[in-house]
């Protein structure tokens, strides 16, 4: 893309990891109501059971982390929270049909791995005890790997996981430090060779867009990364939200690349995996071939929920635990309480501890499966979502803002290629998939709410 096309579309919209974004849930939802969602999610398609945990202690904070994250707290409030997890899960796991199976379990942060393992091995034993699972299920932790050594590793293995992420961000150390990123306490290569001994899938986890980063150290973590092999590379795009983490402003301190930089940062990383053998999937992923998400990818079948990308054998509703984790249910999100003291006393109290969320309209579901589709698969047929929803294609752009004048100057700039019959992204142009999207969206007229830059 030119320096002008990126100048013109690098603008505030959302990330759409949901639909509507977070920022639209609203503190009307009450806590009733989600019960009832909960209720009534039994009978919602997908029926898989995906269950989030969300742990928010670090032993430090990286300055461009955007995630609910706290400094590790003292022994007992920590054993509340976890005490606390576990009855929430019990309130929640009793209004679900026991006929549903788990499709995967997700641990996020925060910092998961901060937890003695013997913490979380307690809780997927708990979960597992409660459903069956589909075959195969995702079991999956976020891990920072500054803070764990072999045995660590290896009595994390033992409760159950068969794919973990390493929050990797950099092997350049230079950067790490100027985001205040422990490097990690044992060589990559080393914890990659627990991992494959145990049959573990593998998930590296870079930012672009961080202070300090060039195009040339950028290009050698990713021939690091490369060589290393993992099953699936993100190559993150560093959202600056000071608003929502005033940390970042320490970033501005050091100096943050402008937007052709970062732009050319995300191209060399591109270039780099492509060459090696990895398909590029969706905004910012990387797989080898013969992974489940690259043959979903290439049939045009992925999905995404908040635990990232799936397919529809791993898709399922997903039910969070614990502060400011959101459930995202067939027709509903709920997202808890943010704060730590206030979450464990509404717990406590028996209560379902949500704080804010959003119950879609019949348009908004409409809108929600054509967005999803063109952030996933960078493609949307209107008579597949039409068919698909059991309605007509007139009535599925009624729910859109479908502006044909706005579409042909998307194509014109060289983002789609667009007809009566479908929208597809340029492969060249997919940094931008938020824009067209965004462009699609009704919510977005007139909207106050704030949002990080694309590309």
């Amino acid at each position: 893309m030119n320096k002008d096309i990126l100048s013109k579309y690098s603008i505030p919209v959302p990330r759409y990891t949901s639909y509507p974004p977070a920022n639209f849930f609203t503190e009307s939802f009450s806590a009733n109501e989600f019960h009832d969602v909960i209720l009534r999610s039994n009978e919602e398609e997908p029926s898989h059971i995906s269950v989030y945990i969300h742990i928010p202690f670090c032993m430090r904070l990286c300055y461009y982390c955007g995630c609910n994250a706290i400094i590790m707290q003292k022994k007992d409030v920590v054993g509340d929270y976890i005490s606390s997890l576990k009855t929430e899960m019990k309130m929640v796991f009793g209004m679900l049909s026991h006929e549903r199976k788990i499709s995967q379990i997700h641990y996020g942060g925060g910092t998961p791995t901060a937890m003695p393992v013997e913490v979380i091995r307690g809780l997927n034993e708990m979960i597992l005890s409660e459903f069956q699972c589909i075959e195969h299920p995702e079991i999956a932790i976020e891990c920072h790997s500054g803070y764990m050594d072999e045995a660590y590793w290896r009595d994390l293995l033992d409760a159950g996981f068969n794919r973990v992420s390493l929050g990797v961000q950099d092997f350049n150390e230079e950067v790490l430090k100027a985001s205040n990123r422990k490097p990690s306490l044992l060589p990559i290569e080393d914890i990659l060779s627990i991992l494959r001994s145990r049959g573990v899938a593998v998930n590296l986890d870079f930012i672009y867009g961080l202070p300090l980063q060039t195009e040339e150290s950028f290009a050698a973590t990713m021939h690091k990364a490369a060589n290393l092999r993992p099953d699936r590379l993100v190559t993150f795009s560093y959202a600056h939200v000071p608003w929502v983490n005033p940390l970042m402003k320490k970033l501005e301190a050091v100096g943050l690349p402008d937007t052709q930089r970062k732009a050319a940062l995300f191209e060399t990383a591109k270039s780099i995996l492509n060459s090696a053998g990895y398909e590029s999937l969706g905004l910012d992923h990387f797989v080898l071939p013969d992974d489940e998400l690259a043959i979903a990818s290439r049939n045009k079948t992925l999905k995404r929920n908040f635990q990232g990308y799936c397919t529809g054998r791993t898709t399922g509703q997903v039910y969070a635990f614990g502060v400011t984790g959101i459930s995202q249910l067939a027709t509903a999100y709920a997202q808890n309480e943010k704060n730590v003291a206030e979450y464990i006393a509404r717990v406590n109290r028996g209560e379902l501890p949500v704080a804010k969320g959003y119950e879609l309209n019949k348009e908004e579901q409409i809108a929600r499966e054509v967005i999803s589709e063109l952030m996933c698969n960078y493609e949307v047929r209107w008579e597949n979502i039409a068919s698909g929803l059991s309605i007509s294609v007139e009535e599925v752009k009624n729910a859109l803002n479908y502006n044909e004048k706005r579409l042909a100057e998307f194509a014109q700039d060289g983002l789609i290629d667009f007809s009566q019959e479908k929208i597809t992204m340029n492969p060249n142009a997919t940094p931008f998939v938020r824009n067209v999207a965004a462009s699609l969206d009704k919510l977005m007229l007139n909207t106050d709410k704030r949002f990080s830059k694309s590309g």
